[in-house]
């Protein structure tokens, strides 16, 4: 199959983050439980599952820009999502890890680039693609 290179590059950071997601989730489930308070590790967790489900939306994304391989507001999606998803889900993994409360204030951020991203993507389903009778 031929795609362009930002499909590509998409399919391949999405397959990297959901490798990352599995195993930040696994290492807090696992190594970080005996640390952590109840409050850490329902921090921790939070981010794991918002880390988890962007990387799928991601995934997604990818496959609707092979549907419309040249809309930038697919290629705009994709990198609100994947900006969003890194400032909400680290600013909550460091959050859990050291206590450091004013991060919380920085997930926000994150959460309203995830929010865009997937609007810009609706605009891009409407606007882009045709409907054939």
């Amino acid at each position: 199959m031929v795609i362009n290179k930002h499909t590509k590059t998409f399919l391949k950071l999405s397959a990297i983050l959901m490798a990352l997601a599995i195993s930040i989730g696994a290492f807090g489930a696992h190594t970080l439980k005996p640390y952590l308070d109840e409050y850490g590790l329902s921090i921790y967790s939070k981010a794991s599952s918002y880390e988890f489900y962007m990387t799928i939306g991601l995934f997604i994304i990818s496959f609707i820009s092979i549907i419309i391989p040249n809309s930038k507001k697919v290629k705009t999606s994709f990198y609100l999502v994947l900006s969003g998803m890194i400032i909400f889900s680290f600013s909550l993994y460091t959050l859990a890890l050291t206590k450091i409360m004013w991060l919380g204030a920085i997930t926000p951020i994150g959460g309203s680039l995830m929010i865009a991203g997937w609007i810009v993507l609706f605009f891009a389903i409407k606007n882009d693609i045709e409907i054939k009778d």
